[in-house]
Formats: C-alpha cells, structure tokens, sequence
C-alpha cells in the first residue's frame, strides 16, 4: 500500500493531509504561502512536534519566494518577522522553534550572497530538514528495537507515528521496523482524548499499514497493564527538558505513573531537535490551552451542559524518575538524564545540530 504522506513539498507550494478528517477521509490542501501554513500548524490540521518543524521550514520558504527585497537587509528582517509568526502558532513544540531559528540563521550565515541565491539556500534547507527526519525517525527505530524483543506486547499514546513526522514516526519507528522483519509486534493504541489522536490517527495509519493493534479507551490502560497485557510503554514527546522531564501529549503522565506502579519500562522518542536542554526542568515547559469546544462537544454536537467551566491542557509533563530511557537518533540517553542528553546533543548526527 501507498505510504500515508502527512505533507507533500511541490518545489512552490505545500499539500497538506487534513488530519482533522481522518480516518474518514484522505483530503490534501494546498498551500502557498506562510500564512496558510501558519492556520495549518494553529488549527491542528496537521501536528506532531516534527511535522510541525518541517511545515515551518518550507513556510519560511514560502514566505519569501517571489517577494522583491530591495537588499539582503530587508530579507532578513522579513525572515526574522516570519519566524516570530510562526512561533506563535504552537507554543509547546520544541521543533518549530527549532526550524524557524534554523532558517534565520541560514539567512545571516549567507548575508553576502543575492537575494535570489539566499531564498534559494532556504528552499534547500527545508527540503533538507524534510529529508532529515525520515533518516531520523529510522535511527530511532534501529535503536528501540536494540531495547526490545519480537513479539512484544507495546502501548503506545497520541499520535507520535508516520502522520506526526514525514515516515515512520518516532514512537511508532520500531513498530515499522519490526512488522518489516516479521517480530509480530501487538499495540495497544490509547484513544487519547480529548482530540483522539490515538483512535483518529494511530489506530487509523497502523491499521492501514497491516500492524497488529487493539484501540482503548484512555481510562482502559490501568487494567490492560495489571493484566500483565503490556510489555513496553512507547510515547512521542514534544518538548524534553535537560533533566528528562518530558512533555506529551495530555494523559502522558497518567501512563508513566502506571507504569512505575506496574514495573513496566516506559520510553519516550525524541528526536535531538525536540530536546531543550536550556530548560532545566519541566516546570519551564510552556504548555499550551486549546479550545473548551474539544472537551464540550463531540462532532459538532454539544455533549456539556451550557456554561460549564473547562480546563482543557493540550500537553502534560512525565517526569524524569519515571522516564526509562529517551530513544533519540543519536542513541538512548538513560539516567541520570542530566549527563546522558548532554552527551547525545554533543554527537554529530543526522539532525544537523551537531
């Protein structure tokens, strides 16, 4: 079957997979400019911390082709102003930070050349940030399974798969990279409300993808662990801290207390870009509020009694006493994290920080 591509790079505009649709519909919408990609990245349409990075880096692109600078001062003023634009559409992930000061820098290292040659060098970097992450998510692949053993039972929360990267996900590469050298995963996939991400999107692309997994309801895993049902526990992140804590997707916290309770081992994909080691805990994670709508309403239909106060946090904090180990594509960083993601940062590898 035909990989599940979440964006797809023209050379001048971007096709973006309409998330908010699946699994009911494969709708793709074209963007060519920043501002369109901006909406994209706020409105969910497409998300995961990775994605997200790498729908940034071509709205940097996007947002200066075609445009007349009258010197190489003004593009990057222009580059600057785009940048904090984007920053303002996600605040909890850590890539799209991470891929908008990469562009800017890009710009300033290469001041000297045309105007024309440096929106050129931008285009180039995004597709390289694009291509970056498949061989990203791989290495972390490659890695879990040095942790893991065919025919392992995983549960796994959100979405940190295919639709929240480019290819093979980061909590889910594993789950790719066994199913393609037959060790017969089975996959507990958490609904994850209150935008059911799990049921929509994981429950939706492993199933396409021939990957033997069983949805539940969040509030299920409790008893799916003590049941002894549950080997491993695999989750994306979206922000790491320099002391472990990491952030997820909300209802991460619940599963990695359980797993403390149950002894099982609870790692957390992350790749490089996503690590902020100028955070020295999860405390200083901004995390992000999102419309009470997703918690009173159910497809449009109001399931909340009228002026109910919500709280609706899209993110959480896990933290690093519960933590495992955090599989980057560098290697796994094990505590005490302080030292072990330091190291990891420092090495050179395909993510371009080293």
């Amino acid at each position: 079957m035909e990989a599940l591509l979440p964006l797809r790079f023209t050379g001048f505009s971007v096709l973006v997979l309409d998330q908010r649709l699946l699994p009911r519909e494969e709708k793709y919408t074209e963007y060519f400019d920043l501002e369109g990609l901006y909406e994209s990245i706020r409105s969910m349409e497409l998300r995961g911390a990775p994605l997200i990075g790498i729908a940034a880096a071509y709205a940097m692109f996007l947002g200066v082709k075609n445009r007349s600078f009258p010197n190489q001062a003004v593009l990057l003023e222009t580059v600057k102003k785009n940048a904090e634009r984007l920053n303002q559409a996600r605040p909890t992930a850590k890539n799209l930070f991470w891929a908008t000061a990469r562009l800017v820098r890009l710009v300033e290292r290469n001041i000297g050349l045309r105007v024309d040659e440096i929106i050129d060098r931008m285009r180039a970097e995004a597709v390289r940030i694009n291509e970056e992450d498949v061989e990203i998510c791989r290495s972390i692949g490659e890695h879990f399974l040095t942790v893991l053993k065919p025919g392992m039972r995983l549960l796994t929360h959100c979405n940190a798969g295919a639709l929240a990267t480019y290819r093979y996900g980061t909590a889910t590469a594993p789950m790719y990279l066994g199913q393609e050298r037959g060790w017969n995963f089975r996959v507990f996939v958490d609904e994850t409300r209150p935008y059911n991400q799990g049921a929509r999107l994981t429950a939706y692309e492993l199933h396409r993808a021939g990957i033997d997994a069983t949805l539940i309801c969040d509030n299920m895993a409790a008893m799916v662990m003590s049941k002894g049902w549950v080997d491993a526990i695999l989750v994306g992140s979206d922000r790491v801290a320099a002391n472990g804590d990491a952030a997820n997707k909300i209802g991460t916290l619940n599963l990695s207390i359980l797993a403390r309770h149950f002894g099982i081992p609870f790692y957390v994909a992350t790749p490089t870009p996503t690590l902020d080691l100028e955070l020295p805990d999860g405390n200083h994670i901004p995390i992000e509020e999102r419309d009470g709508e997703e918690i009173t309403h159910f497809l449009g239909v109001r399931v909340a009694p009228e002026g109910i106060k919500v709280f609706n946090p899209a993110f959480d904090v896990s933290p690093h006493e519960n933590i495992t180990g955090i599989v980057t594509e560098k290697g796994i960083a094990y505590p005490p994290f302080e030292l072990s993601l330091k190291a990891l940062a420092e090495k050179t590898g395909p993510s371009g920080n080293g």
